[in-house]
């Protein structure tokens, strides 16, 4: 991707600064972002290359959408990113997930910006009853208001498309690790660990396995889809194959040095991490590998290179 004009939402984040750092080397960016989730501390430094541009600014003001001009592409990464939060505040990911959503499709449509990217989410499947799970599995049941949330913007996504000709591409995601990462189980899992080394929480009953996927594999086959597909479609992104939860306990306590670690398993509500926690996620990657993609590492890897990256992150600042 070269030669554009693009508008990343949710640009201070964990993916949107990432998708940043790349898109700044041969393209003009302009990132957004209401710093709700975390500070400009990763776009901060890229706001030295003159491709980048970085504007505060919230998805559901419309005077502020309006005055940013007009773009070949938007990608549209700005969410509530609380997933284990929604049970206590659903209206939240409503707001800001869905109605944000909304609020880019109407910036878009008035500046005539013709193509997005939207970062969707594996939890618009619900506890899927077909593992891997491909994109034509339905019905959609999601047991979050996160899920319920992304399954809204991918609805009216599709509606805009339809209405005003916009090439969409929604991206369900994995589990996305690596660095800029600001929380998640291998950002708890250190935490805790660096206040208690011989003990370790771990949220449900252990049971739970799920894919993941590296942020630069992720921010890589996004471009790489929206350039090769000509018409408005949903693609999974992750990774064959699970890593389970203790797996990824394990990698922290080996890369801290941390002997005989104690796991402490909360048991959590019907052994989930929290309400509206999928326990076993998997979703079929047969889509994005037959466009060509193929990832540069696996599920447990990514696991490894992002505890890594993290724990070299976290020292860092101290």
């Amino acid at each position: 991707m070269k030669n554009k004009k693009i508008l990343i939402t949710g640009a201070a984040g964990f993916i949107g600064s990432n998708m940043s750092e790349v898109l700044i080397q041969d393209n003009e960016v302009v990132g957004i972002d209401n710093l709700s989730n975390v500070d400009d501390r990763f776009v901060k430094p890229l706001s030295k290359n003159r491709n980048f541009v970085f504007r505060k600014g919230d998805i559901n003001d419309p005077a502020f959408m309006k005055d940013l001009g007009t773009f070949d592409l938007v990608i549209h990464l700005a969410a509530n990113s609380d997933v284990k939060g929604g049970s206590s505040d659903p209206l939240l990911d409503f707001r800001v997930n869905a109605q944000g959503t909304m609020g880019v499709l109407e910036f878009m449509r008035l500046s005539d910006t013709a193509q997005i990217a939207f970062a969707s989410s594996s939890t618009v499947y619900g506890e899927a009853a077909q593992l891997p799970t491909p994109e034509t599995y339905g019905p959609y049941l999601p047991i979050s208001s996160y899920g319920a949330s992304k399954m809204a913007g991918e609805g009216f996504i599709a509606a805009y498309s339809h209405y005003y000709g916009f090439k969409s591409t929604m991206f369900r995601f994995a589990n996305i690790v690596g660095k800029n990462s600001t929380h998640g189980v291998i950002f708890d899992f250190i935490h805790k660990l660096k206040k208690d080394s011989k003990s370790l929480e771990i949220l449900g009953d252990g049971t739970q396995r799920k894919s993941y996927m590296h942020v630069t594999d992720c921010v890589g086959s996004i471009l790489f889809v929206h350039e090769k597909l000509s018409k408005t479609d949903i693609v999974n992104l992750g990774n064959a194959g699970t890593t389970p939860v203790t797996r990824i306990a394990d990698s922290v306590t080996r890369a801290m040095h941390l002997e005989n670690v104690k796991y402490r398993f909360t048991g959590g509500f019907e052994g989930r991490g929290w309400k509206g926690d999928v326990k076993v996620a998997e979703l079929s990657i047969s889509k994005l590998s037959s466009l060509g993609w193929k990832n540069s590492m696996g599920s447990d890897a990514a696991v490894d290179k992002a505890v890594s990256e993290t724990l070299a992150q976290l020292s860092s600042k101290t």
